[in-house]
């Protein structure tokens, strides 16, 4: 069986290190959420309990972090951690800042849009560089 997270990048990579990679989503998610990150492990594991105690901790540090810098960064109204893996898997976490007007909020991303709402413009180069430089 292939997997997608281990033949692909899953994103636009911002940052790789030799247990996990931070890559931006693209395409139509990253339109609709701005700034909406996710953590790809490395290794082929479909569950976090599949990590040693040390790769775990070091997962939620990474997944923390992030989470901090987009706080930081866009000030959105909460921060969504997903890790569902239905689809795909393999051991990722979504990380994506919410506001209270994007179009599906207070819902989850996967639910039916409650609006319509403009597109939220970001510098995605000054926030992929933040990610980086505290991640890395």
């Amino acid at each position: 069986m292939s997997c997608v997270l281990c033949s692909s990048d899953g994103g636009h990579v911002v940052l790789r290190t030799d247990k996990f990679r931070i890559v931006r989503v693209e395409g139509e998610e990253a339109a609709r959420f701005p700034g909406f990150y996710r953590l790809i492990w490395s290794a082929h594991v479909a569950e976090f309990s599949d990590l040693g105690r040390e790769d775990r901790l070091l997962c939620m540090d990474a997944v923390a972090a992030l989470e901090a810098v987009l706080r930081q960064q866009l000030q959105p109204t909460k921060i969504n951690l997903a890790s569902l893996g239905n689809v795909v898997p393999h051991l990722h976490w979504h990380v994506i800042p919410r506001w209270a007007d994007d179009s599906h909020f207070p819902a989850p991303i996967w639910a039916a849009a409650a609006r319509s709402v403009p597109s939220r413009p970001l510098d995605l180069a000054v926030l992929d560089a933040a990610v980086a430089a505290a991640l890395g």
